[in-house]
């Protein structure tokens, strides 16, 4: 069994989770279940980073322990498992010195031994809500582009720098070569340009009078690790790397191994952190001598009504809110499949009422309660596939090949849902212009059959992206969505099918 390890970015716990974290939380649910689902041992990581000046600050003006705060907040992200159907194995906390801190530490460690940090008297331009020292290609109009209401601030300090710069070359050409693969191939050609042009050593500390929250440098009591080796060694520190209990290299953990060392590595991530990942990320990697990445997924932002999200413009989405109101399958068909691949999109309630009603209401659904209804109502017939029905058999392969193309080729979940989405127009067509009701008996259950069988067909292509909706499909068919896939997948392959009632899937709105 081959092994497969993903993981989102850790959000900062300044804020409650927002619809485009809600957004990559899916998507690398979604591929997640999809590797599962064909026989991966899965491994899906999330968790919250909690380090910075931003949450010591709020902490001096409630007058709290910054542990409170951050506990608190992370409880939010956490808690997305269960309004969104995730179903990520760990969730990391960087502020747990038990499970992180010794994994970011010894990273460090390795490092000052490569050579590849050195202390250096730095004066520069500092975004707060970056946590990252900008040069003047960075800005816009004097501005971080990312928080331009937020005032940069000019700091001088002596701090730890990591020599980033000299990986620029192997990079590119890991980059080049896709040997760390970016997805969607656009987002590599961008970021590649950045890389061409050199990339610039980065600020690794903050003096620890500036900033008291966070992890301390190893052997250097003035220094606070600031963002990056804290933060992306998430990574491996979740896969207890640096643990207590094992102090070198040749005794790494079994999860360490397993899962870093001896499987496929893919993170998913939002544009605006492309760098971090892409580059800092590899450059430490690089210098610890340790294997990288696989694939880096990029997704774009997600505006609101067509501005951008924020409080002020009381345009926010709550994701939470939206699951419970209208279900936790429903906001993942909508940003799996109304988002493009790797692009910015919108979240409309217009647009999520109008995709609710006509794809899933009236497509999906009607066709589930239409033909269980039609099937129900024969009294004492025996549903199972003959090798003479053929109806649908074609268009099943067809949804195979599209779905496993998007996804083989670059998570295209939109391409996905899409392929899914003729499928049930198919067979609703089918239903509406053949009337099966108005067929004889024989021929009567021959065509329901066949209409059964592609309903588990749509179910089992779901399981990843609705797996809820899935799973009631196939509980009203009697069939099971667990077992061998290419088996499970097979034209015909269940016995029989014993229908029951199922309630309305998504009721109209």
């Amino acid at each position: 069994m081959k092994n497969f390890y993903i993981t989102t970015a850790i959000p900062y716990v300044n804020a409650a989770p927002h619809i485009g974290f809600a957004m990559e939380a899916i998507q690398a649910d979604a591929i997640a279940r999809f590797k599962k689902q064909r026989g991966f041992e899965v491994r899906f990581q999330t968790g919250t980073d909690e380090h910075g000046v931003k949450i010591q600050k709020l902490a001096d003006e409630l007058g709290k322990n910054p542990k409170e705060i951050v506990d608190a907040n992370a409880k939010k992200f956490e808690n997305l498992r269960e309004a969104l159907d995730l179903t990520f194995d760990d969730f990391i906390q960087t502020s747990d010195q038990k499970k992180h801190w010794g994994g970011a530490q010894k990273m460090w460690q390795k490092l000052v031994a490569a050579g590849k940090l050195e202390k250096r008297k730095y004066k520069g331009m500092y975004c707060a809500g970056c946590e990252e020292f900008k040069s003047e290609k960075d800005l816009t109009e004097g501005r971080c582009p990312n928080h331009p209401n937020l005032k940069l601030e000019e700091v001088e300090e002596e701090n730890w720098f990591f020599r980033l710069s000299d990986y620029s070359a192997q990079i590119q050409k890991l980059l080049e070569s896709r040997e760390v693969e970016i997805l969607p191939h656009f987002r590599a050609k961008e970021f590649l340009n950045v890389v061409k042009e050199g990339l610039h050593d980065v600020s690794f500390s903050r003096s620890s009078e500036t900033l008291k929250w966070g992890i301390p440098v190893p052997d250097d009591s003035t220094q606070t690790m600031y963002v990056w080796c804290d933060a992306l060694t998430n990574y491996i520190s979740a896969l207890d790397y640096g643990s207590t209990a094992l102090t070198t290299s040749e005794n790494e953990s079994a999860e360490f191994k397993k899962w870093w060392l001896d499987s496929e590595k893919v993170h998913v991530i939002g544009k605006d952190i492309v760098r971090f990942h892409a580059g800092i990320w590899l450059g430490m990697l690089l210098a610890a001598e340790l294997p990288l990445p696989d694939k880096i997924y990029i997704h774009g932002f997600i505006t609101s009504e067509g501005q951008k999200m924020s409080k002020s413009s009381g345009n926010v989405v709550d994701p939470i809110e939206f699951s419970q109101e209208w279900g936790s399958d429903a906001l993942r068909y909508y940003l799996l499949s109304e988002i493009p691949n790797g692009k910015d999109g919108d979240f409309s309630k217009a647009r999520f009422e109008e995709i609710y009603n006509s794809a899933l209401a009236n497509g999906l659904g009607n066709l589930v309660s239409r033909v269980v209804a039609m099937t129900l109502k024969i009294k004492n017939a025996k549903f199972k596939m003959q090798n003479s029905e053929k109806i649908g058999e074609r268009e099943v392969a067809k949804m195979w090949e599209k779905i496993e193309s998007a996804m083989s080729s670059g998570f295209d979940f939109r391409s996905v849902l899409a392929a899914i989405s003729v499928l049930v127009e198919f067979a609703n067509k089918f239903v509406t212009e053949k009337k099966p009701w108005e067929l004889k008996d024989s021929e009567k259950v021959e065509t329901l059959s066949a209409l059964l069988e592609i309903l588990r067909q749509i179910s089992i292509a779901l399981t990843p992206f609705l797996p809820t909706t899935a799973e009631r499909i196939a509980s009203s068919l009697g069939v099971s969505l667990e077992g061998d896939f290419e088996k499970l997948k097979k034209w015909g392959s269940a016995k029989e099918f014993k229908l029951s009632k199922t309630g309305i899937l998504f009721p109209k709105r």
